[in-house]
């Protein structure tokens, strides 16, 4: 495991700090604390030991690729709570997208979502959308999965471009937030 060292010049420097303003003036003391408390918690997690593997590439890999999550944002969201079905066509209560883009179904096959197959798509201005609908091909049964995410229309030409560029991004790539995929695992009401 490796640690990040704490130089004693700045365990020094803290008890300094907090030794000087206790003695001169102890209505500072609870400004001082707090502020000494920041440091510690700065100093425990400049502490914590890094992710343990015996290759220092990988080490390396692990700590410079930020990991993706999926969910909503602060600027860009789907409300899946109370999507319904009529057949084949779903309706989502809100999509929220800070672009002009499109809401995507993405299939689950053999267990794993695919996102190289697009099952459907419908079209999103910029801005809050009510009760999107987004039509399937064929019905889907009850509980099939999907992942149900947002895709910006990057290029501005109106048309759902879901050519690949490089291995993993097509031209109107998925939206994100910092890491944040928006996106949600849709299991078919």
């Amino acid at each position: 495991m490796r640690f990040s060292k704490i130089s004693k010049h700045a365990n020094e420097s803290a008890f300094a700090t907090l030794t000087s303003h206790c003695s001169t003036n102890r209505a500072r003391l609870t400004v001082v604390t707090i502020k000494i408390a920041a440091l510690i918690a700065a100093l425990c997690a400049a502490t914590a030991p890094a992710q343990a593997t015996e290759d220092p590439a990988q080490t390396s890999a692990a700590n410079s690729t930020p990991r993706v999550t999926m969910g909503n944002g602060a600027q860009n969201w789907i409300i899946t709570d109370g999507a319904t079905r009529t057949g084949s066509t779903l309706t989502f209560p809100e999509v929220q997208i800070e672009k002009s883009g499109w809401l995507v179904l993405h299939p689950f096959e053999n267990g794993k979502p695919n996102g190289n197959v697009v099952a459907a798509y419908a079209p999103l201005a910029q801005g809050t959308s009510k009760d999107v609908e987004i039509t399937l091909e064929q019905e889907p049964s009850r509980g099939d999965l999907f992942i149900v995410m947002l895709h910006e229309d990057k290029n501005k030409n109106g048309a759902f471009d879901f050519v690949f560029i490089n291995e993993r991004e097509v031209v109107d790539a998925a939206v994100f937030e910092a890491s944040t995929m928006i996106g949600h695992v849709y299991s078919t009401p």
